[in-house]
């Protein structure tokens, strides 16, 4: 028992003596120490976090400023030109019930394991042909565009 203490005991030894003794290199410095809270006095703590909650606070500019009256009257105008009001509605009450039941379905993958993994190869395997397909070359590119134009002429009625 005595010998293996020994010899592990001259084994560290060993190693130690083995190791380099460095110096930080020459543009090397370290970090400085972080105050703590408490060796900060309490007034100035609270003047920093005021100046903080001055920074934060946002500007009110009148030209960024948006106009509730002109907006609600742009909505009320769109609204009377609107000659279909009912199919409007409609669609608005469907586009709200698709979008429900999209996220039940996809919080029904989420919950089956593996399946979100394999949506996810799945997306990146699409996104990548997609790439490739349509915005990898000039020629695509352009299709692409037509397609994207054909497509708005489609669903505003200009076609």
């Amino acid at each position: 028992m005595a010998v293996a203490a020994s010899t592990s005991m001259a084994a560290t030894a060993v190693l130690m003596h083995r190791l380099p003794a460095t110096k930080p290199a020459a543009g090397f410095f370290p970090l400085p120490q972080r105050p703590s809270l408490s060796s900060i006095p309490f007034k100035q703590l609270k003047e920093s976090r005021r100046s903080c909650k001055l920074l934060i606070k946002a500007s009110s500019s009148e030209e960024s400023s948006i106009d509730t009256n002109e907006l609600f009257t742009d909505l009320k105008e769109k609204w009377d030109a609107v000659e279909n009001k009912t199919t409007v509605i409609i669609y608005g009450g469907g586009a709200v019930v698709a979008v429900w039941l999209a996220s039940i379905v996809i919080g029904a993958v989420n919950s089956v394991p593996l399946l979100p993994k394999i949506m996810e190869l799945v997306g990146l395997g699409y996104t990548g042909w997609f790439v490739y397909r349509y915005l990898l070359f000039k020629q695509s590119r352009k299709e692409l565009a037509t397609d994207i134009e054909a497509i708005k002429k489609k669903i505003a009625g200009s076609e």
